[in-house]
């Protein structure tokens, strides 16, 4: 009888230890530092949207949504699409919570945090309803007004940037506005202001053949440093997606090149290993 005693004794002393451990580990995430280069690709496909990445200190996260019987609903595929998982279920209301929390920012510690809103289908008209949605969190995000021929931004704890079909046209027109524009290699060299494109990304694999493998081709070294200086210098950030993303040698030899390159986003699903492989090169 005492062996049982001590034993439900012990039990209750491990549900009281576990009941006390997971506020603090909460609290820990909150208070992660940021890395300001890691890119939460898909991220509404890990177990918690938004809140993994926040966890491991990513600072920009994407989304893609589908706009469906007026509701932005966030997916990959159209047949993948579910009830209940819109954009401001999963993302939206908890970063208007987050602001608040920290007052004024996502993280703990403060910094830049960019939501990158990949339009799906119809996209003049998802865009309209991504406006729509972005326009009830005015606190939360940055917001750009055209005023006497001049734009004038004002900063929130949050950029959203436009991806996938941008309607560049309905963009251009909005006397207010709170998506900004995603662009292409291609409208480097376009006059763009960066406080309407503040973002240039591209398909990795359309202009690089190195993957990681061996050397790094000179050329395409002095490449990937001219696209960034270009960029860089017009006030734009960039991003690459469809660079390697399976663990091992490679995808560490592509991610030092990026990261020493400058380029402000490194792409991943991979949560845990970018954020070991930022923090080790710290």
């Amino acid at each position: 009888m005492r062996r049982f005693a001590a034993a439900l004794t012990a039990i209750a002393a491990t549900l009281a230890v576990v009941s006390v451990a997971s506020p603090a580990e909460a609290g820990r995430h909150d208070r992660v530092r940021p890395l300001a280069q890691a890119h939460a690709h898909n991220d509404y496909e890990h177990e918690r949207p938004l809140l993994d990445a926040l966890s491991h200190g990513f600072t920009s996260v994407e989304a893609d949504v589908y706009l469906i019987d007026g509701e932005l609903l966030v997916a990959h595929d159209l047949e993948d699409v579910q009830p209940g998982r819109t954009l401001e279920k999963l993302y939206l209301e908890p970063l208007a919570r987050r602001v608040k929390e920290n007052r004024g920012s996502v993280h703990h510690r403060r910094g830049d945090f960019q939501l990158l809103i990949d339009l799906k289908n119809t996209g003049p008209a998802t865009y309209a309803a991504v406006e729509d949605a972005l326009a009830r969190y005015p606190q939360v995000f940055t917001t750009a007004a055209q005023k006497h021929g001049r734009t004038h931004v004002r900063r929130g704890a949050v950029q959203a940037v436009v991806s996938g079909d941008r309607p560049l046209a309905d963009m251009q027109a909005r006397p207010v506005r709170r998506g900004f524009y995603d662009g292409r290699l291609t409208d480097l060299e376009g006059g763009l202001p960066a406080s309407f494109m503040p973002l240039v990304s591209d398909n990795w694999t359309n202009h690089f053949t190195w993957t990681g493998v061996g050397p790094f081709p000179a050329a395409e070294k002095a490449k990937l440093r001219s696209i960034v200086d270009r960029a860089h210098r017009a006030g734009y950030r960039v991003r690459f997606w469809a660079t390697p993303d399976v663990a091992g040698t490679a995808r560490d030899a592509l991610w030092s090149e990026l990261v020493k390159a400058g380029v402000d986003h490194v792409n991943t699903d991979d949560l845990a290993g970018l954020e070991r492989f930022l923090r080790h090169r710290r």
